[in-house]
């Protein structure tokens, strides 16, 4: 017994101490950068360049096969078939390369490459038949992740079937000790069908001279767009040493938009668009690049090589599947008097600081041969202290993983915009990894915000100030089974009297772009009315089928509600129509507008989204809509009252009270005769008084970002759902529970089976049960609420001075050093913690299987008591046991020789917002099977 103790006391520390041996976060980040500087020298290429990621995504390794280049200005090139036939999806880039030994990379999609060798001279071509960029990189900039929903289409009938890299070797001094460069690319890439197709827009002048010891030298860049609208998401600047700042704006009636604007002299990521922009037929796209000529003796032009110079505008768009268009360039000015009116901020140099400079440049800067020792060394020491600096930044890049563009953004550009989007982000990242629900002390509440108290210590005066607290958290009720029904697009939601739940749905029929003219009428008549029931009525507990109706009366329904007395309220945005249907009536009790005519008169509806009942007076309310921008009152049967509401001037910034951009979804407030409108477009909830239409209040709140779109109301409370954030923000899909009084977030909530993509109604009870519509993931979520182990704390950020209290500082200041290492790690200390006791509870069931398996049943009799207990939990009350011979065999990673270990270095791409795991064990042991799931 002595000796069976002392082993798994060694056992227990040996592995307690590599558990504890691992790097933390940070210094695995520096691991990273280490390897990604040395990678050039160590040639690690990968034995399998294609690897699965699941049922429908797989990732592709793109890397030169080990070159050596001669001479400097050297460009390589080489081609990987893509691996399947039918048509996949680009989503997610991520780069292996370092500026050291790579000026630049781009990657080309294409069906036939410049030659079949392993490699080759990029001067013999890149592709034999037109070929289209996919993706840039320059100067150490950060993986690239596409938007929700959006991808690069390879493959299939349109497609290309290879990728082709080019990498371009700049200054092959990094290769006087002739190692082999492994540069390249892994792609993430999916079958699942992407509903916007991305593209490149490339802008690039072709014949600009800077003349020497010139100050300031532009090129400009002009075309008139001639296409199907383009959304554009993220921008990426290139030029070589003498580029200054690059700007690229959309023209339309005279007004300059911006598109992006960066030095090129940063790392030379893709960035997102601050403000999404789209660009339609007969715009203009405009660039200007700035140069200087200073320090040069001799003219330099557009070129390939290191001391030439180059003025690119990358743009990366998204367009309908119909009518996209994977590639187009822009290579002329074809309007020179319009650059007299380019805004001047497009002629202002970004600053950098020199130790960026001299951490972006590498070996390309322009150094003094005498100093080359001395400048090495303080190179070296400027890197350890821009690796320190970065220190923070780090953490916050392993914690956002997927989102390492925006920590980038907001270090090296802390404006307003990067440091509210990286907030965000927090935010979101803590929502989805349920940190609030686990704090239960105000002191640990403390440490999961010191992330963001460093944010407004390191880049300016704001704090986080504690404000809203809850008493329940609403949460998925996993157990219903109403997810998995089969239905069309998912309008509307609604409750009965007796609780059941109420579904809208467009069975067969689908609002695509195809749906409508330009005058909103409806194209597709010819389908006739949807043929299966449209409302369905389910029981709230078990998703029992109860009644049906609706078949053949609609075409694309939208809106739907309940009164007091069980009718049913709806809208189609084809018919143009408001309907009142009885619970067992097959035909309208009340039909309002025109069927088929749009219109914005009393009689005519244009696209009606909603409809409500005063249960007091019997007044109808209806929200018209998608092209009219108002609230009408009708009287209980029928007749026009008055309405109010007009449309939002989107170019006068900030939406006016009263303004609509497509009033979506209404909540009527009887107890204080208000109706509440989710004002869609322009992110916000408006109330107004029934009986006047006049204004009361908006509640607005980032984190609702650009769409809201339903609102429902339980006496005290409003739930609200938002929109997928624009390409390039942060604000997550979620359901809000808000204080009807204060208009305050109590408690946010997702679904923890599937995802949302567009919710587009939400429907809540007094006992707090939330149901949930989504149109394009046709389902129906449950959430019931739940009382809360510790309150849940949210923060606001208010612009506040400093505080001159020098104890408080100093408390401050104790607060940081204290918890740094622990604030932001918390998960990670958790699991550090939780590992050791998992791996001793496997080594004893170990042990209990083979003593077991030698003695039999007498084998038992070898433990002590304490072993037994320990033991007997984990068997539960089941007479077979745990068999680990067999639980371990049923896993790749085991190996009869003995237990193989168990790969702990997987990519962040594939981390998707369907895990549930905070971060990367370093030491991990086998958890038993989970249980099947009810869904």
């Amino acid at each position: 017994m002595a000796g069976l103790f002392n082993n798994l006391l060694v056992l227990f520390f040996v592995f307690q101490s590599i558990c504890l041996g691992f790097r933390s976060p940070l210094s695995v980040f520096k691991r990273y950068k280490d390897t990604s500087r040395s990678f050039s020298s160590e040639c690690l290429g990968s034995d399998q360049p294609v690897v699965s990621l699941g049922l429908s995504d797989f990732a592709l390794d793109i890397r030169m096969p080990g070159v050596t280049p001669k001479q400097s200005d050297t460009y390589l090139c080489m081609s990987v078939p893509l691996p399947v036939d039918d048509e996949a999806y680009v989503v997610d880039f991520k780069p292996h390369a370092s500026m050291d030994t790579v000026h630049h990379m781009l990657l080309f999609g294409c069906n036939e490459p410049s030659s079949t060798e392993n490699y080759w001279d990029c001067d013999e071509g890149t592709c034999k038949d037109k070929s289209n960029i996919l993706y840039a990189w320059a100067r150490n900039a950060p993986p690239t992740r596409l938007p929700k929903g959006v991808g690069f289409r390879v493959g299939g009938e349109t497609g290309g079937r290879f990728f082709v890299l080019q990498v371009h070797y700049g200054d092959i001094s990094a290769f006087r000790d002739k190692h082999k460069d492994c540069s390249g690319v892994t792609l993430h890439l999916t079958h699942q069908k992407q509903p916007l197709i991305a593209g490149m827009y490339l802008m690039m002048s072709v014949n600009t001279v800077i003349p020497p010891g010139e100050k300031v030298v532009d090129a400009d860049i002009a075309c008139h767009y001639k296409r199907f609208p383009m959304h554009l998401f993220a921008y990426r600047v290139h030029t070589h040493r003498l580029g200054k700042v690059v700007s690229g704006y959309r023209v339309r009636n005279g007004q300059w938009t911006l598109i992006g604007r960066q030095s090129p002299q940063l790392p030379q990521a893709f960035y997102p668009v601050e403000h999404p922009v789209d660009v339609s037929y007969d715009d203009t796209l405009a660039a200007r690049c700035v140069f200087s000529g200073e320090g040069r003796t001799t003219e330099t032009h557009i070129g390939g090589t290191a001391n030439d110079e180059m003025c690119n505008f990358y743009i990366m768009y998204y367009m309908e599947a119909k009518h996209a268009v994977s590639y187009m360039t822009c290579t002329q000015n074809a309007n020179p008097e319009l650059f007299r009116n380019i805004p001047q901020e497009a002629n202002i140099p970004i600053q950098i600081m020199s130790d960026m400079l001299k951490m972006t440049h590498g070996h390309h800067e322009e150094t003094k041969d005498s100093d080359k020792s001395s400048l090495l060394q303080q190179a070296k020491k400027e890197e350890e202290e821009i690796l320190e600096q970065s220190n923070f930044y780090s953490l916050l890049s392993k914690l956002l993983g997927e989102r390492e563009d925006v920590v980038h953004v907001y270090k090296h550009n802390p404006t307003e915009k990067a440091e509210s989007d990286l907030v965000a982000e927090i935010a979101n990242v803590v929502q989805k990894k349920d940190l609030a629900r686990e704090i239960t002390s105000h002191e640990e509440r403390d440490s999961t915000n010191l992330v963001r108290d460093k944010i407004q210590s390191e880049h300016g005066e704001e704090s986080w100030e504690k404000e809203h607290t809850g008493d329940f958290h609403i949460e998925e009720a996993v157990e219903w089974p109403g997810l998995d029904l089969k239905l069309g697009q998912i309008s509307g939601l609604a409750l009965d009297a007796e609780n059941n739940l109420v579904i809208f749905h467009r069975g067969d029929h689908v609002w695509d772009e195809n749906s409508f003219d330009n005058t909103f009428v409806y194209q597709q008549r010819g389908l006739g009315p949807i043929e299966q029931s449209t409302i369905l009525v389910l029981h709230p507990s078990n998703a029992k089928l109860l009644h049906s109706l609706g078949k053949s009366l609609f075409y694309l329904p939208h809106g739907l509600s309940i009164d007091k007395n069980g009718n049913y309220w709806v809208t189609d945005v084809a018919l143009h129509q408001v309907f009142k249907l009885g619970p067992d009536k097959k035909e309208p009790l009340l039909t309002l507008g025109v069927a088929l005519q749009p219109g914005s008169d009393k009689n005519h509806f244009c696209q009606p989204t909603d409809v409500a009942v005063d249960p007091n007076t019997s007044s109808i309310y209806v929200s018209d809509g998608y092209c009219n921008s108002r609230i009408i009152q009708f009287s209980p049967n029928g007749l026009y009252v008055m309405q109010w509401g007009e449309g939002t001037e989107t170019s006068l910034g900030r939406a006016k009270p009263g303004q609509f951009h497509i009033p979506h979804s209404l909540a009527l407030i009887p107890d204080f005769s208000q109706l509440c409108v989710a004002d869609r477009e322009n992110g916000r909830i408006q109330c107004f008084r029934l009986e006047t239409g006049e204004f009361i209040r908006e509640i607005k709140h980032k984190s609702f970002g650009r769409e809201l779109f339903a609102v429902s109301y339980v006496p005290g409370l409003l739930f609200a759902v938002n929109g997928m954030p624009y390409p390039g923000e942060a604000e997550p899909v979620q359901g809000f529970v808000m204080n009807f009084s204060t208009g305050e977030i109590i408690d946010t909530f997702i679904p923890l089976r599937k995802s949302f993509e567009m919710p587009h109604d939400v429907v809540a009870s007094e006992d707090k049960t939330v149901f949930v519509g989504d149109v394009h993931a046709r389902a129906v979520w449950k959430f019931a609420s739940t009382e809360k182990s510790g309150t849940i704390v949210e923060g606001r950020l208010k612009n506040n001075p400093e505080s001159t209290d020098p104890v408080k500082k100093q408390e401050k200041q104790h607060l940081v050093q204290q918890h740094t290492s622990t604030g932001i790690s918390f998960v990670l200390i958790t699991t550090l913690l939780i590992i050791p006791v998992v791996v001793l509870l496997a080594i004893l069931l170990f042990i209990r299987w083979r003593k077991t398996a030698v003695y039999g049943g007498d084998g038992e009799h070898k433990l002590d008591s304490s072993s037994g207990r320990i033991l007997g939990r984990v068997r539960g009350k089941g007479s077979g046991g745990l068999n680990l011979g067999n639980f371990f065999a049923s896993h790749k990673s085991y190996s009869r020789k003995g237990f193989d270990r168990v790969s702990t270095e997987g990519s962040d791409q594939e981390k998707d917002e369907d895990e549930d795991t905070d971060s990367e064990e370093e030491c991990s042991a086998p958890q038993t099977p989970p249980a099947p799931s009810s869904s």
